[in-house]
């Protein structure tokens, strides 16, 4: 939908791969072919950037714009893209039930400046709002619900909108609010909107948990673990606790070279303590090989909250 049938539509070439990921194999790819135009998931995106911090000193590569999807990019694949891909990486947003309605288009002339760690803009034609509980607009800056109205700007049923859940009719009415000829799809994804119209994403409704009372938003923590060297991927969630009600756990996949340790531990919490609220900085550390993902480069929290639940669930029986 995104790469192969637009691609054909305008008669150019695209290149397919069989095979895992791997970050050298892909900028071996994207050398080999002269790729212009690729599509790399943030996660992908962030093994290349602690695999080969400056390609352009082993690659010669012809990139003139990449897209990203599924995770939050962060501002430090962000600026990795910019200043040693030379490219604004076009972030986008958006669902299998809806695809393709918020993102960037940094192309000079033609679309808007990219915000380092901004979801970007509503793509044009579509009505983009941030809801509350009740389905009210919140105000500029309040996170709320990320919906799409099922009509766009001119009146018309939007066209990207699925036509419902199979043999599911009960879930499809649940993922809209109001009237169902003229209502909103809640996509379930946390964001802010600015005074500009830019989208700032806060995480999926179900990843967002309190810990002593405190909101925290996974994303951010995990942008901010992936800014140090050690850290080749992270993932944070909610452990159970019976004093706070939750602490932050991250689980981290380390970057080659590095070894798992209390010091390790200790120094990624004062890294992390040194960017964001006190609040924020994960208490336990779980080093791990790989995270689990989707077949779409998504981190499975819910996985990893169910493995923490359960863990819970057991120490409690045992006393």
């Amino acid at each position: 939908m995104d790469a192969l049938l637009p691609t054909l539509y305008f008669g150019r070439q695209i290149v397919g791969y069989q095979g895992r990921f791997a970050p050298h194999t892909a900028f071996e790819l994207l050398q080999r072919y002269r790729v212009t135009h690729s599509f790399l998931f943030p996660t992908a995106l962030k093994a290349m950037m602690k695999a080969v911090p400056e390609p352009g000193l082993r690659y010669r590569l012809h990139l003139q714009a990449v897209m990203s999807a599924g995770e939050a990019v962060g501002d430090a694949v962000f600026d990795w893209c910019r200043d040693q891909l030379g490219v604004t990486v076009n972030e986008m947003f958006g669902q299998t039930e809806i695809n393709y309605i918020v993102g960037n288009c940094a192309a000079p002339g033609v679309g808007w400046p990219a915000r380092p760690g901004s979801m970007g803009r509503p793509y044009p034609g579509h009505r983009i709002a941030v809801l509350d509980d009740a389905g009210r607009e919140c105000p500029r800056g309040v996170p709320g619900d990320v919906a799409v109205h099922r009509r766009d700007r001119h009146g018309d049923p939007d066209p990207v909108f699925f036509l419902g859940y199979w043999k599911n009719d009960e879930a499809t009415r649940a993922k809209f609010c109001g009237d169902p000829a003229d209502s909103w799809c809640r996509t379930g994804d946390i964001a802010t909107m600015d005074d500009d119209g830019y989208l700032w994403y806060q995480g999926r409704g179900d990843d967002m948990f309190k810990a002593a009372g405190y909101r925290i938003g996974p994303s951010e923590v995990e942008n901010c673990l992936v800014k140090h060297a050690a850290v080749a991927n992270a993932a944070v969630v909610p452990k159970p606790d019976a004093e706070r009600g939750a602490l932050v756990k991250a689980y981290v996949v380390l970057a080659p070279g590095f070894v798992a340790g209390a010091a390790l531990q200790r120094e990624l919490q004062q890294h992390v303590r040194g960017k964001l609220a006190p609040y924020e900085y994960p208490k336990e550390f779980e080093f791990v090989d790989a995270l689990p993902m989707t077949t779409t480069g998504k981190v499975q929290r819910r996985v990893l909250r169910l493995r923490e639940e359960q863990a819970a669930a057991a120490r409690g029986s045992d006393r």
